[in-house]
């Protein structure tokens, strides 16, 4: 068994990590042997303007995803704990989206929000207005948020589900008695006993946000004006449009700094350790 769980972690964890780490210091076109170029990966990454647009897009991702998917998964949760029968149907149905092949869904969305599609037409029927939903650069990432959002928000609002129903109802009680508002008892009550699911769902959402790449790239291309462009679809362009993997490979190992640092500080400023007793 333990030999096993070794060879596994050499195949997929070590030796790709190895060469990773091989390939940001050479240069190397996918064939032949790679020759060592000390640090002109990096230089060339740090001087690549398109490659700080899209962390500077990550973040503006996270700005619009992280409210949206976070609000509407704690609906999703306090409304799964308030529903008697079908419980585990509708649990799964949401999860269904979670599952869905990023690419059907993309095409889906795609149609669904475009310029002449179903949501236009209704909006423009009922309100009046027509929303450039892909098409202008400040709606067009809040519409990947949104698409994204709908894709996790049944997975994240199980994980809030999970803390929901290990709290005491005595705690409730008792704050009734205290004559607490709803309101009250969600902020003093539900989110500091939810500490952990929380934060759980920060770390996720900013993994997802460092890591997305197939609602962008089929959607808008990382359009309009490069407004979408994501770490992911740069590094995709650089290592198989432009044949430099090593780029690539570079800018991944710097892309997971980031990710690490945020979580790191999301961590180190939210996560507390809760004993109920």
């Amino acid at each position: 068994m333990a030999s096993g769980y070794l060879g596994y972690s050499l195949v997929f964890w070590f030796y790709p990590f190895i060469w990773l780490a091989v390939l940001s210091f050479t240069d190397w076109k996918f064939i032949g042997t790679p020759s060592f170029n000390g640090v002109k990966n990096i230089i060339a990454v740090m001087q690549n303007p398109l490659f700080w647009t899209s962390i500077f897009n990550v973040f503006k991702f996270l700005l619009y995803y992280l409210p949206i998917v976070f609000i509407s998964s704690l609906l999703f949760a306090f409304g799964l704990r308030k529903i008697k029968y079908g419980k585990a149907f509708v649990a799964l149905s949401f999860l269904l989206a979670n599952v869905s092949s990023g690419v059907a869904y993309s095409i889906v969305f795609s149609k669904l929000f475009s310029e002449t599609g179903p949501v236009n037409h209704f909006l423009m029927t009922w309100f009046g207005i027509n929303v450039p939903w892909f098409t202008h650069p400040d709606v067009a990432m809040l519409s990947i948020a949104l698409i994204v959002t709908w894709k996790f928000v049944g997975y994240y609002g199980l994980i809030f589900y999970s803390g929901l129903i290990t709290i005491p109802k005595d705690i409730y009680d008792a704050a009734e008695l205290d004559r607490t508002s709803g309101a009250g008892k969600i902020w003093h009550i539900t989110l500091p006993l939810m500490n952990a699911q929380i934060v759980m769902v920060l770390v996720l959402a900013i993994t997802v946000a460092f890591s997305i790449f197939t609602e962008p790239y089929l959607i808008t291309g990382g359009g309009p004006l490069e407004s979408t462009t994501t770490p992911m679809v740069v590094m995709y362009e650089a290592a198989f449009r432009q044949m430099q993997p090593s780029w690539a490979a570079t800018m991944s190992i710097i892309v997971a700094l980031f990710s690490f640092s945020l979580i790191w500080v999301v961590r180190r400023c939210l996560e507390k350790k809760i004993e109920i007793v």
